[in-house]
């Protein structure tokens, strides 16, 4: 039986921290070769080697996302040694600052998240489609929290710089899959929160339980699948009803 992503190279940033890791095995369990980019050697590795051993495909860069030289090149050279980026998915940590009403909060502390999602979602959704619509196809992911969207987020939760982020990371998602899309390209979004956090996210849940890791990655599969190809411009709820509006 045909597997959601056979013969498909996906890059997945962030592919040694918690969601990367969680992503990049089911990527692999569908068929796809994985290519892990991160800043740590030794988490990469160890996600690489358990997809390897389940007879998996893995390589890992080392490499910052924000930087732009160093994206660029580790996209050719994915292009170089597979022939194709099928795939690209950032799910590098911005460095949130949460916890912290915004009277009392630095200003760096709030700008982090923003430019850090922003810049490194830009750098590399644009070095992956510079070559996908020279192929005619290809599938650019991205993944916020749906805070951007609330009207009304309650001052309880101090998200500080949060949300600004994923609405600027958002707006740029339409952006790109507009002017992508005629080119054959797919561009879309996922929301999620508190995946490692199941009890606290519960109690915030239409469905009462919290989302998990799984949901997550079977729905980017699916999105970044052939199953998936009406899908772009557009973000996919998986927060079992956490992040709504």
């Amino acid at each position: 039986m045909n597997k959601l992503l056979d013969h498909k190279n996906a890059i997945i940033y962030g592919g040694g921290g918690g969601l990367g890791a969680g992503v990049a095995r089911v990527f692999a369990r569908e068929g796809s070769t994985v290519f892990l980019a991160g800043r740590t050697r030794e988490t990469l590795d160890a996600v690489a080697s358990e997809i390897t051993a389940q007879g998996g495909s893995a390589h890992c860069a080392v490499l910052d996302a924000l930087d732009e030289q160093a994206v660029n090149t580790h996209v050719q050279a994915v292009v170089d040694q597979a022939g194709s980026i099928d795939i690209s998915i950032n799910l590098i940590s911005r460095g949130d600052v949460q916890g912290t009403p915004l009277l009392e909060m630095e200003v760096e502390d709030f700008l982090q998240p923003i430019r850090a999602g922003a810049r490194s979602n830009f750098i590399t959704a644009r070095a992956a489609a510079r070559h996908m619509v020279g192929q005619g196809e290809g599938v650019i992911l991205m993944v916020t929290s749906g805070s951007g969207a609330v009207l009304k987020p309650s001052p309880q939760f101090s998200m500080g710089g949060t949300g600004p982020a994923d609405a600027a990371i958002e707006c740029f998602l339409h952006y790109l899959a507009a002017e992508v899309g005629p080119r054959g390209v797919r561009v879309a979004g996922l929301w999620t929160a508190g995946v490692f956090h199941a009890e606290l996210m519960a109690g915030l849940s239409m469905l009462n339980r919290g989302p998990t890791l799984q949901q997550l990655a079977d729905t980017a599969a699916f999105l970044a699948s052939d199953r998936g190809s009406g899908i772009t411009g557009s973000i996919v709820n998986v927060s079992s009803g956490v992040s709504a509006h």
